[in-house]
């Protein structure tokens, strides 16, 4: 079963679906960060919503009854946890989710003979591209790179959570934190430093790229970046980057 649209309204286009998705990822920090100064639930809970509408968006935007059912269902858990007092917790665990899943995400490839980074060139760029000269062995150094850096971020990300001074885990339990962080740089980290450092180390990347595969031409950083999200799907299951 589906939603009618009215013949005149054309299903959302992908770059009408990327229109929606800006405003709602720059909504999502200044509303966790708004939950941490004033200490409202409602702000964690629009927080959370905001972001479970971001990963649901391009299924809602196909008018169909189930994605739709699920999206309502969330709202009422989200509702529930704001209600008995959780849901600047279940914001703050966001963050150490992410990270934890993207250095699974990346790790469990280089057991592989397509490591993640490598699956990238190949959707992008197609399979002539991984074969040239030193692109393979490169994109198995920057697919480890990538793991030890999710990694790295999750592991902080935990110790912060875990930590902050007034506002985390251990404090909340009634437990003396043996690393007592003060609560704004705990929070700043965990809603907004943790997505810059993904931000400046793709961007990075891109750069030494640039610089140690000198030898062949490259796509634009935006290109690139627009090309990612396009072919995130074929990314994950390796579509055609076996060698």
């Amino acid at each position: 079963m589906t939603f009618s649209l009215p013949a005149s309204e054309p299903l959302p286009r992908p770059d009408g679906t990327r229109r929606l998705l800006v405003p709602l990822l720059l909504a999502y920090p200044a509303l966790a960060i708004a939950g941490d100064v004033t200490h409202r639930q409602i702000f964690p809970l629009m927080a959370l919503l905001v972001l479970a509408t971001v990963v649901m968006l391009p299924r809602l935007l196909r008018y169909r009854v189930a994605p739709w059912l699920f999206w309502l269902a969330l709202l009422g858990v989200l509702m529930l946890s704001s209600l008995l007092g959780f849901a600047d917790l279940l914001l703050e665990s966001v963050p150490v989710v992410i990270c934890t899943l993207l250095a699974i995400g990346f790790g469990r490839t280089l057991a592989t003979s397509e490591p993640l980074v490598a699956r990238f060139i190949v959707a992008l760029e197609g399979p002539e591209r991984l074969a040239l000269p030193g692109v393979a062995r490169y994109a198995r150094d920057i697919t480890w790179s990538w793991t030890i850096l999710m990694a790295t971020q999750a592991l902080l990300l935990l110790v912060l959570l875990l930590c902050a001074q007034h506002v985390g885990v251990l404090a909340r339990l009634g437990i003396v934190s043996p690393l007592p962080i003060p609560d704004r740089w705990a929070t700043a980290w965990l809603h907004v430093g943790g997505y810059l450092v993904l931000a400046g180390a793709f961007a990075l990347e891109y750069g030494y790229r640039r610089w140690r595969l000198r030898h062949i031409d490259h796509m634009s950083l935006r290109e690139m970046s627009l090309q990612v999200m396009r072919h995130w799907p074929e990314m994950l299951h390796g579509k055609g980057a076996a060698s």
